[in-house]
């Protein structure tokens, strides 16, 4: 249950804005009435939902690197943010192998300044460092990982993200606990999320919508691959509400797992059949072995700890969070308006989420 009234013209900073969660998490928190600052390079897609859906109207919107500690900071200190959500990341597990240094300076000195630039910015109540599931030591268990599960990663994104985990803990034991700093930080983990407006290469559902528009046949990598899918905005509501609670107690410090359903944990080939059925107009998928680097088979959360502690509970079935994703597609594909669309989608999910 997300608390209306705590985000109502609460200054939050978004790291990472002009990417897809974070495009999505910043029309979240319009709609709930924040004050938003988003600091983040911009959007290498021509097409991104940043660009279709305007994203920077009605927020500050601040160009710059994370790795640019002194332009990170000014924005941190010129804002005097209440709540920071860290997003900003090289986040695809392809592009980490082809450049593993822009990736690890990105995702663990990026990490490192951002709690730097917090240190002496004392408005600031709660840190939310979105990491990944993928930071984990990975054994393929049919288990789901939970929190005190070994860091990990074989690849250069994984690795870099388990990284970041331990970067936060040091600054978080260094400078921010037993009141250093008012300041309360947690990780969070999410599956692997899916959406309207995600344009990126090598990911599931924006390399299907693109064959499909094209009238191809969508080649598919590792179809017996198990991945835990949910939709954008599930993830997105457990860090609100993570911020919200840790806001005024630190005994909630630490990593917290967000991710769906037991169900929700599918192969890959089956999500490719429901976005092929759902296209329709003779869509179709095929298994290709041409692959550029590892990945694991299996990855499953187990997000116990969310359930008990906050209160958050994912609300979409998965075939609910694959028709959302489609619909928004085929209707964007089909001239709607991608702000309309997606801020249609947030009202929905947040009655079904009883916002108080």
């Amino acid at each position: 249950m997300i608390n209306t009234k705590y985000w109502r013209n609460r200054r939050v900073l978004i790291t990472g804005h002009t990417g897809f969660k974070g495009s999505w998490l910043s029309l979240l928190l319009k709609e709930l009435g924040a004050d938003l600052c988003g600091y983040s390079l911009a959007p290498t897609q021509n097409c991104s939902l940043f660009k279709n859906a305007k994203i920077d109207i009605g927020m500050t919107s601040i160009i710059g690197d994370i790795r640019d500690k002194n332009k990170l900071k000014s924005a941190v200190e010129s804002f005097q943010p209440e709540t920071i959500f860290h997003l900003a990341a090289q986040a695809l597990v392809g592009e980490s192998y082809s450049n593993p240094l822009d990736t690890l300076e990105t995702n663990i000195l990026g990490t490192a300044n951002l709690l730097n630039s917090c240190r002496q910015t004392t408005s600031i109540d709660s840190i939310v460092i979105i990491t990944t599931d993928k930071c984990y030591e990975n054994n393929e268990s049919v288990w789901g990982h939970r929190e005190t599960d070994p860091l990990g990663g074989d690849d250069p994104y994984s690795s870099s993200k388990a990284c970041a985990e331990l970067v936060t803990a040091s600054f978080r034991n260094s400078y921010f606990k037993n009141n250093k700093h008012q300041a309360t930080i947690t990780t969070a983990r999410a599956g692997n999320v899916i959406g309207g407006g995600d344009w990126s290469e090598n990911r599931l559902i924006p390399d299907v919508i693109r064959a499909f528009k094209k009238g191809e046949p969508a080649a598919i990598r590792n179809p017996y691959s198990i991945r835990p899918w949910q939709h954008v905005l599930e993830p997105l509501a457990g860090y609100l509400m993570l911020a919200e609670k840790s806001h005024t107690n630190q005994s909630l410090e630490g990593a917290w797992n967000f991710g769906p359903q037991l169900e929700g944990a599918k192969p890959v080939s089956w999500i490719a059949d429901q976005a092929q059925r759902l296209w329709g107009e003779q869509a179709s998928w095929v298994e290709t072995d041409i692959s550029t680097f590892e990945e694991k088979t299996i990855l499953r959360l187990d997000c116990s700890k969310a359930r008990l502690a906050l209160g958050w509970t994912p609300k979409l079935k998965i075939e609910t969070t694959i028709d959302l994703t489609l619909d928004w597609y085929k209707r964007f594909s089909l001239g709607e308006n991608a702000l309309q669309l997606t801020n249609s989608q947030i009202k929905d999910f947040l009655c079904l989420s009883k916002t108080r």
